[in-house]
C-alpha cells in the first residue's frame, strides 16, 4: 500500500476512502485467508512439537532404560549393624544371607608436624613468617600420587629399566616426585604452595606453629613420602636437615627453649579390608563392589564379630517401576486418542480483528482452543504412531519358552463400556490399591514378582524393547519430509509455512497495487473536477462583467 498522500472527494463529494475499501475487499479476504491458514499451520506445528516431545521422552528415556531386565530387578538389603557398614544391592546380587567382617578402614596418609622450634632463627617477609635461614640452599623431595590432565607430560619406566616420556590422555594416576628448593626469598606460605603443587594437601597453623600434610586420597597406593635431599652448604659441609628444621622429621625429637620436647607424627595410609563370606577383599577406598553388592565400610568390627547382610527382591520397588511406566504410557496414549478423536471444528472459522473486538478474552480463548484441539483430528501420521504403540502392547514376549502377555500379569484395559472416552487403550493393574477401577481384583502382578522375579523382569524388559523398536523405526530415521527424532513431517510443515509467507507477501503486494490504482483513478477524477470548477468560475466571472 502506497504511503503517498491521497486526494479524497473534495470536489466530487464522494466518500472515496469507503468506495476504495469496498472495491479491494475481495482481495483483502484472500490475504486474510492466507494469513489464517498460516496461523492454523503454526498451531498444528506447535501441537505436533508438544506431542513429539512426550513421545521422544518415552522413547529415549523410559523405554531406553527399561529395555534391560536389570531395570526390573530391584533388590533391598539390610545389615545387622548400620553403624559399621551400609550395603546396596544391584540387579546382579544374589538373594540370601551373607556374613561380613570389617578388618580395616581405609585411611589417608598424615604427617602432623611438631611445633616449630623458637630456638631456630626464622626470617620474616611482609609480616609473614619466613623459613629458617638454615634452610636456604637445602632441598627436599615429595613423592605423591597425582592425576594428570590431558596433554600433561610424564615419564614411565619400562621393563628393561629405560624411561620413556608419555603424553597423558587425562585421568592417568602416576607417582610424581618433586624437588622443592629453599631459596632466600621463600616464605612458609610459599613452601605450603610448593607442597600442594607436588600433589599433597598442606596447611600451616600459625596459632600452633605446625605444618599439616596429608595425601589427597585414602589407600596405601595413594600415600606420599617426603625426605631430605643431600646438599652442600656454602662452606662445602654436607647439609640435609630441612625436615628437622621444619618439624617434619618423625624420627627426630625436638628440644624447645623451655626444655620440653616434641616430634612430628606420621600415620601411614592404608587400604580398607573386609572379609565377606570368609573371602578377603581390599580397597583403596572404603567402598567395595562384590558380586552385585556395594559395601561401604564405616568402622571396624570386633575380632570375633560378624555382620549379617540380608538381600531379597524388592517387590514394591519393581512394582512401582512397572506402574510408573504404565502411567506414562497411559497419559501419552490417552492424549493421542483425544487428539485423534477430537470433534470437528469446521464451523469455527478463524477470528478477524473485528470478531475479537466483539468478544471477551475468555470467549476468544475458548474459540481458538476449539480449533487448536481439532488440528490433529483423524491425522494419518498420528494414527500410525498410535497403532505402533497399541500393537506392541498387545504383543507377546517369550519367557522361559512360553509366550506371555500383559493379561497374564493382570494388566489390561477396562473394556469398551467401562473405559472413559479416549481412554480405551489405557492399561490398569488388577489389585492396584490406588485405583478404584481395579482395586478389588486379584493382584497377579505382585504374585508374579514374588514367585518369579527374573521371569517377570524378562517379560517387561522384552515388552519395552518391542515398544522401543517400533518407535525407533520412525524416531531414528530422517526423510525428505521429516527430521530425525520426529514422528511427523516437520520438514514439510516448515516448507509449507515458508510458502505461505511468500504467498502472503505477493498477495499483499498485489492488493497494495490494486488499491493504489483505484486511488489514482479517483485522484484524476478529482483533478478534472477541480479544473472544470475553475473554468466555470472564470466563465461566470467574464459573463458577469
Amino acid at each position: 500500500m502506497s504511503d503517498r498522500m491521497r486526494i479524497t472527494g473534495m470536489y466530487s463529494g464522494m466518500d472515496t476512502e469507503s468506495i476504495v475499501q469496498q472495491l479491494v475487499a475481495a482481495k483483502q479476504i484472500k490475504v486474510d485467508a492466507l494469513k489464517n491458514d498460516q496461523k492454523k499451520l503454526e498451531w498444528k506445528q506447535n501441537a505436533w512439537q508438544d506431542l513429539n516431545k512426550k513421545i521422544y521422552n518415552l522413547y529415549s528415556g523410559t523405554l531406553s532404560k527399561l529395555r534391560l531386565s536389570s531395570a526390573f530387578k530391584n533388590q533391598k538389603t539390610t545389615v545387622s549393624d548400620a553403624t559399621k557398614a551400609s550395603v546396596k544391592a544391584s540387579g546382579g546380587a544374589v538373594n540370601g544371607t551373607q556374613t561380613l567382617q570389617v578388618k580395616e578402614i581405609a585411611k589417608q596418609g598424615y604427617l602432623t608436624g611438631a611445633k616449630l622450634n623458637s630456638n631456630i632463627k626464622y626470617k620474616t617477609s611482609n609480616d609473614i613468617k619466613g623459613i629458617s635461614t638454615d634452610l636456604i640452599g637445602q632441598s627436599i623431595s615429595v613423592t605423591a600420587k597425582v592425576t594428570l590432565d590431558k596433554g600433561d607430560e610424564y615419564t614411565v619406566t619400562l621393563a628393561d629399566g629405560s624411561q620413556k616420556k608419555m603424553i597423558a590422555e587425562g585421568g592417568e594416576k602416576i607417582d610424581k616426585t618433586t624437588e622443592i628448593k629453599f631459596t632466600e626469598d621463600m616464605t612458609i606460605n610459599d613452601f605450603v604452595g610448593e607442597l600442594k603443587k607436588a600433589g599433597v594437601n598442606a596447611t600451616f597453623d600459625e596459632t600452633h606453629q605446625r605444618f599439616f600434610i596429608n595425601s589427597k586420597e585414602t589407600g596405601a597406593e595413594n600415600d606420599f613420602t617426603i625426605k631430605d635431599l643431600p646438599t652442600s652448604g656454602s662452606d662445602g659441609a654436607p647439609m640435609g636437615n630441612a625436615l628437622e628444621l621444619l618439624g617434619l622429621d618423625a624420627n627426630k625429637v625436638i628440644t624447645y627453649e623451655d626444655g620440653s620436647t616434641g616430634k612430628a607424627s606420621r600415620i601411614e595410609a592404608q587400604d580398607a579390608k573386609i572379609i565377606l563370606n570368609d573371602a578377603e577383599y581390599t580397597s583403596a577406598s572404603n567402598s567395595f563392589d562384590v558380586n552385585g553388592l556395594n559395601i561401604t565400610v564405616l568402622s571396624k568390627t570386633a575380632d570375633d564379630e560378624e555382620l549379617t547382610i540380608n538381600t531379597s527382591t524388592d517387590v514394591d520397588a519393581t512394582y512401582n517401576v512397572i506402574k510408573d511406566f504404565l502411567t506414562e504410557y497411559n497419559d501419552l496414549i490417552n492424549e493421542m486418542d483425544k487428539l485423534y478423536n477430537a470433534d470437528s471444528a469446521r464451523k469455527y472459522t478463524m477470528l478477524s480483528a473485528e470478531d475479537k473486538e466483539a468478544m471477551t478474552d475468555e470467549e476468544i480463548e475458548t474459540w481458538e482452543n476449539t480449533i487448536k484441539g481439532s488440528l490433529l483430528r483423524k491425522d494419518s501420521q498420528l494414527s500410525s504412531v498410535m497403532n505402533s504403540l497399541t500393537r506392541s502392547m498387545l504383543g507377546g514376549v517369550e519367557v522361559n519358552g512360553k509366550m506371555m502377555y500383559l493379561s497374564n500379569y493382570g494388566i489390561k484395559t477396562l473394556g469398551y463400556f467401562k473405559a472413559k472416552d479416549n481412554e480405551h487403550h489405557a492399561y490398569y493393574i488388577d489389585g492396584d490399591p490406588d485405583d478404584e477401577n481395579v482395586s478389588g481384583e486379584e493382584d497377579k502382578l505382585r504374585k508374579a514378582l514374588e514367585k518369579d522375579p527374573n521371569g517377570t523382569a524378562d517379560f517387561f524388559a522384552g515388552l519395552c524393547k518391542n515398544l522401543y523398536k517400533e518407535l525407533d523405526k520412525t524416531m531414528s530415521e530422517t526423510t525428505d519430509y521429516s527430521s530425525i527424532y520426529k514422528v511427523y513431517n516437520d520438514k514439510q510443515m516448515k516448507k509449507d509455512y515458508d510458502n505461505y509467507t511468500k504467498k502472503i507477501k505477493e498477495a499483499e503486494k498485489k492488493l497494495s497495487a490494486y488499491e493504489d490504482r483505484w486511488y489514482d483513478k479517483f485522484s484524476k477524477m478529482e483533478t478534472a473536477l477541480s479544473k472544470l470548477q475553475s473554468n466555470q468560475s472564470i466563465v461566470s466571472s467574464m459573463l458577469g462583467n
